[in-house]
């Protein structure tokens, strides 16, 4: 049977030679530098760090840290000045931008701070709406399974405008999760929710990885959204500073100041 032209296939795709266990992403010499000469900035500095499938990993570092340069490389928004990003065994930068928008399409889900709904779809339409564009139609099992879970059944005839703040970030994590992409990048999701609406969410992102096998990857500052994660890496000046199993509040608040005074004691008098 023919390819279909907008599927990429093995062809398009530059594998790893030895994947050192089952990740959906993970980057390896990781460097990104903005400007050059006496304005250059170094926001990714040789960062080495992978995301195994099924596990929930938060990212958090202080503002210009490197933490969301580094989920965007990861996701293909942003490209490496040297280094290489994977997603599952797929070298980014090896990829024309068609074929990473078509990757991205198939294998990524998002969830922004910004949502990016659209105001003039009900909240079904904007759940489903990458796999309408991608011109697939939906699998409505798994469509009632996601609206369930997000506590969204009453609402799917709505607007964005009609929903609550935690209601529309809810719609945008569906969207994200309905068709079970390889990994989810979450950039503050619960940046702009009240404390009941962003633990609601957590819930669900928490529940999407425990009963679905979902792998996400969220850049955080909030210590209790990422005490929801299995695992927490702390990025440095473009840098691994540290990482943390099975975290809690306590643990990440310490985390938090020692890596704050580790910051300032660099700095110049």
């Amino acid at each position: 049977m023919t390819e279909p032209m907008d599927s990429p296939s093995a062809s398009h795709f530059v594998t790893s030679a030895a994947v050192k266990r089952a990740a959906s992403a993970r980057a390896v010499g990781a460097v990104r530098v903005y400007g050059r000469g006496d304005t250059e900035v170094r926001a990714l500095d040789g960062i080495d760090v992978d995301f195994a499938a099924g596990e929930f990993t938060a990212i958090m570092g202080a503002s210009g840290s490197g933490k969301s340069t580094l989920l965007h490389c990861l996701a293909g928004l942003d490209r490496l000045t040297s280094g290489e990003t994977y997603i599952g065994d797929v070298a980014l930068s090896r990829l024309s931008d068609r074929h990473l928008t078509i990757l991205r399409r198939e294998k990524v889900g998002f969830i922004f701070q910004s949502l990016n709904l659209v105001p003039t779809l009900t909240a079904l339409d904007n759940i489903v709406l990458p796999l309408t564009i991608a011109g697939r139609k939906p699998d409505m099992g798994r469509v009632d399974e996601i609206v369930q879970m997000t506590g969204l059944a009453g609402r799917l005839r709505h607007r964005p405008n009609e929903l609550s703040g935690g209601q529309q970030q809810r719609v945008a994590a569906a969207r994200a999760l309905l068709s079970h992409p390889e990994i989810v990048f979450a950039d503050e999701p619960t940046g702009n929710l009240d404390s009941r609406s962003g633990g609601e969410l957590l819930g669900f992102l928490r529940h999407a990885v425990d009963d679905m096998g979902q792998t996400i990857v969220m850049v955080t500052h909030d210590v209790f959204a990422a005490s929801h994660a299995d695992r927490v890496i702390f990025v440095s000046d473009g840098r691994m500073a540290s990482e943390m199993r099975s975290p809690t509040t306590h643990s990440l608040l310490g985390a938090v100041s020692g890596l704050a005074e580790a910051s300032a004691e660099r700095i110049p008098a």
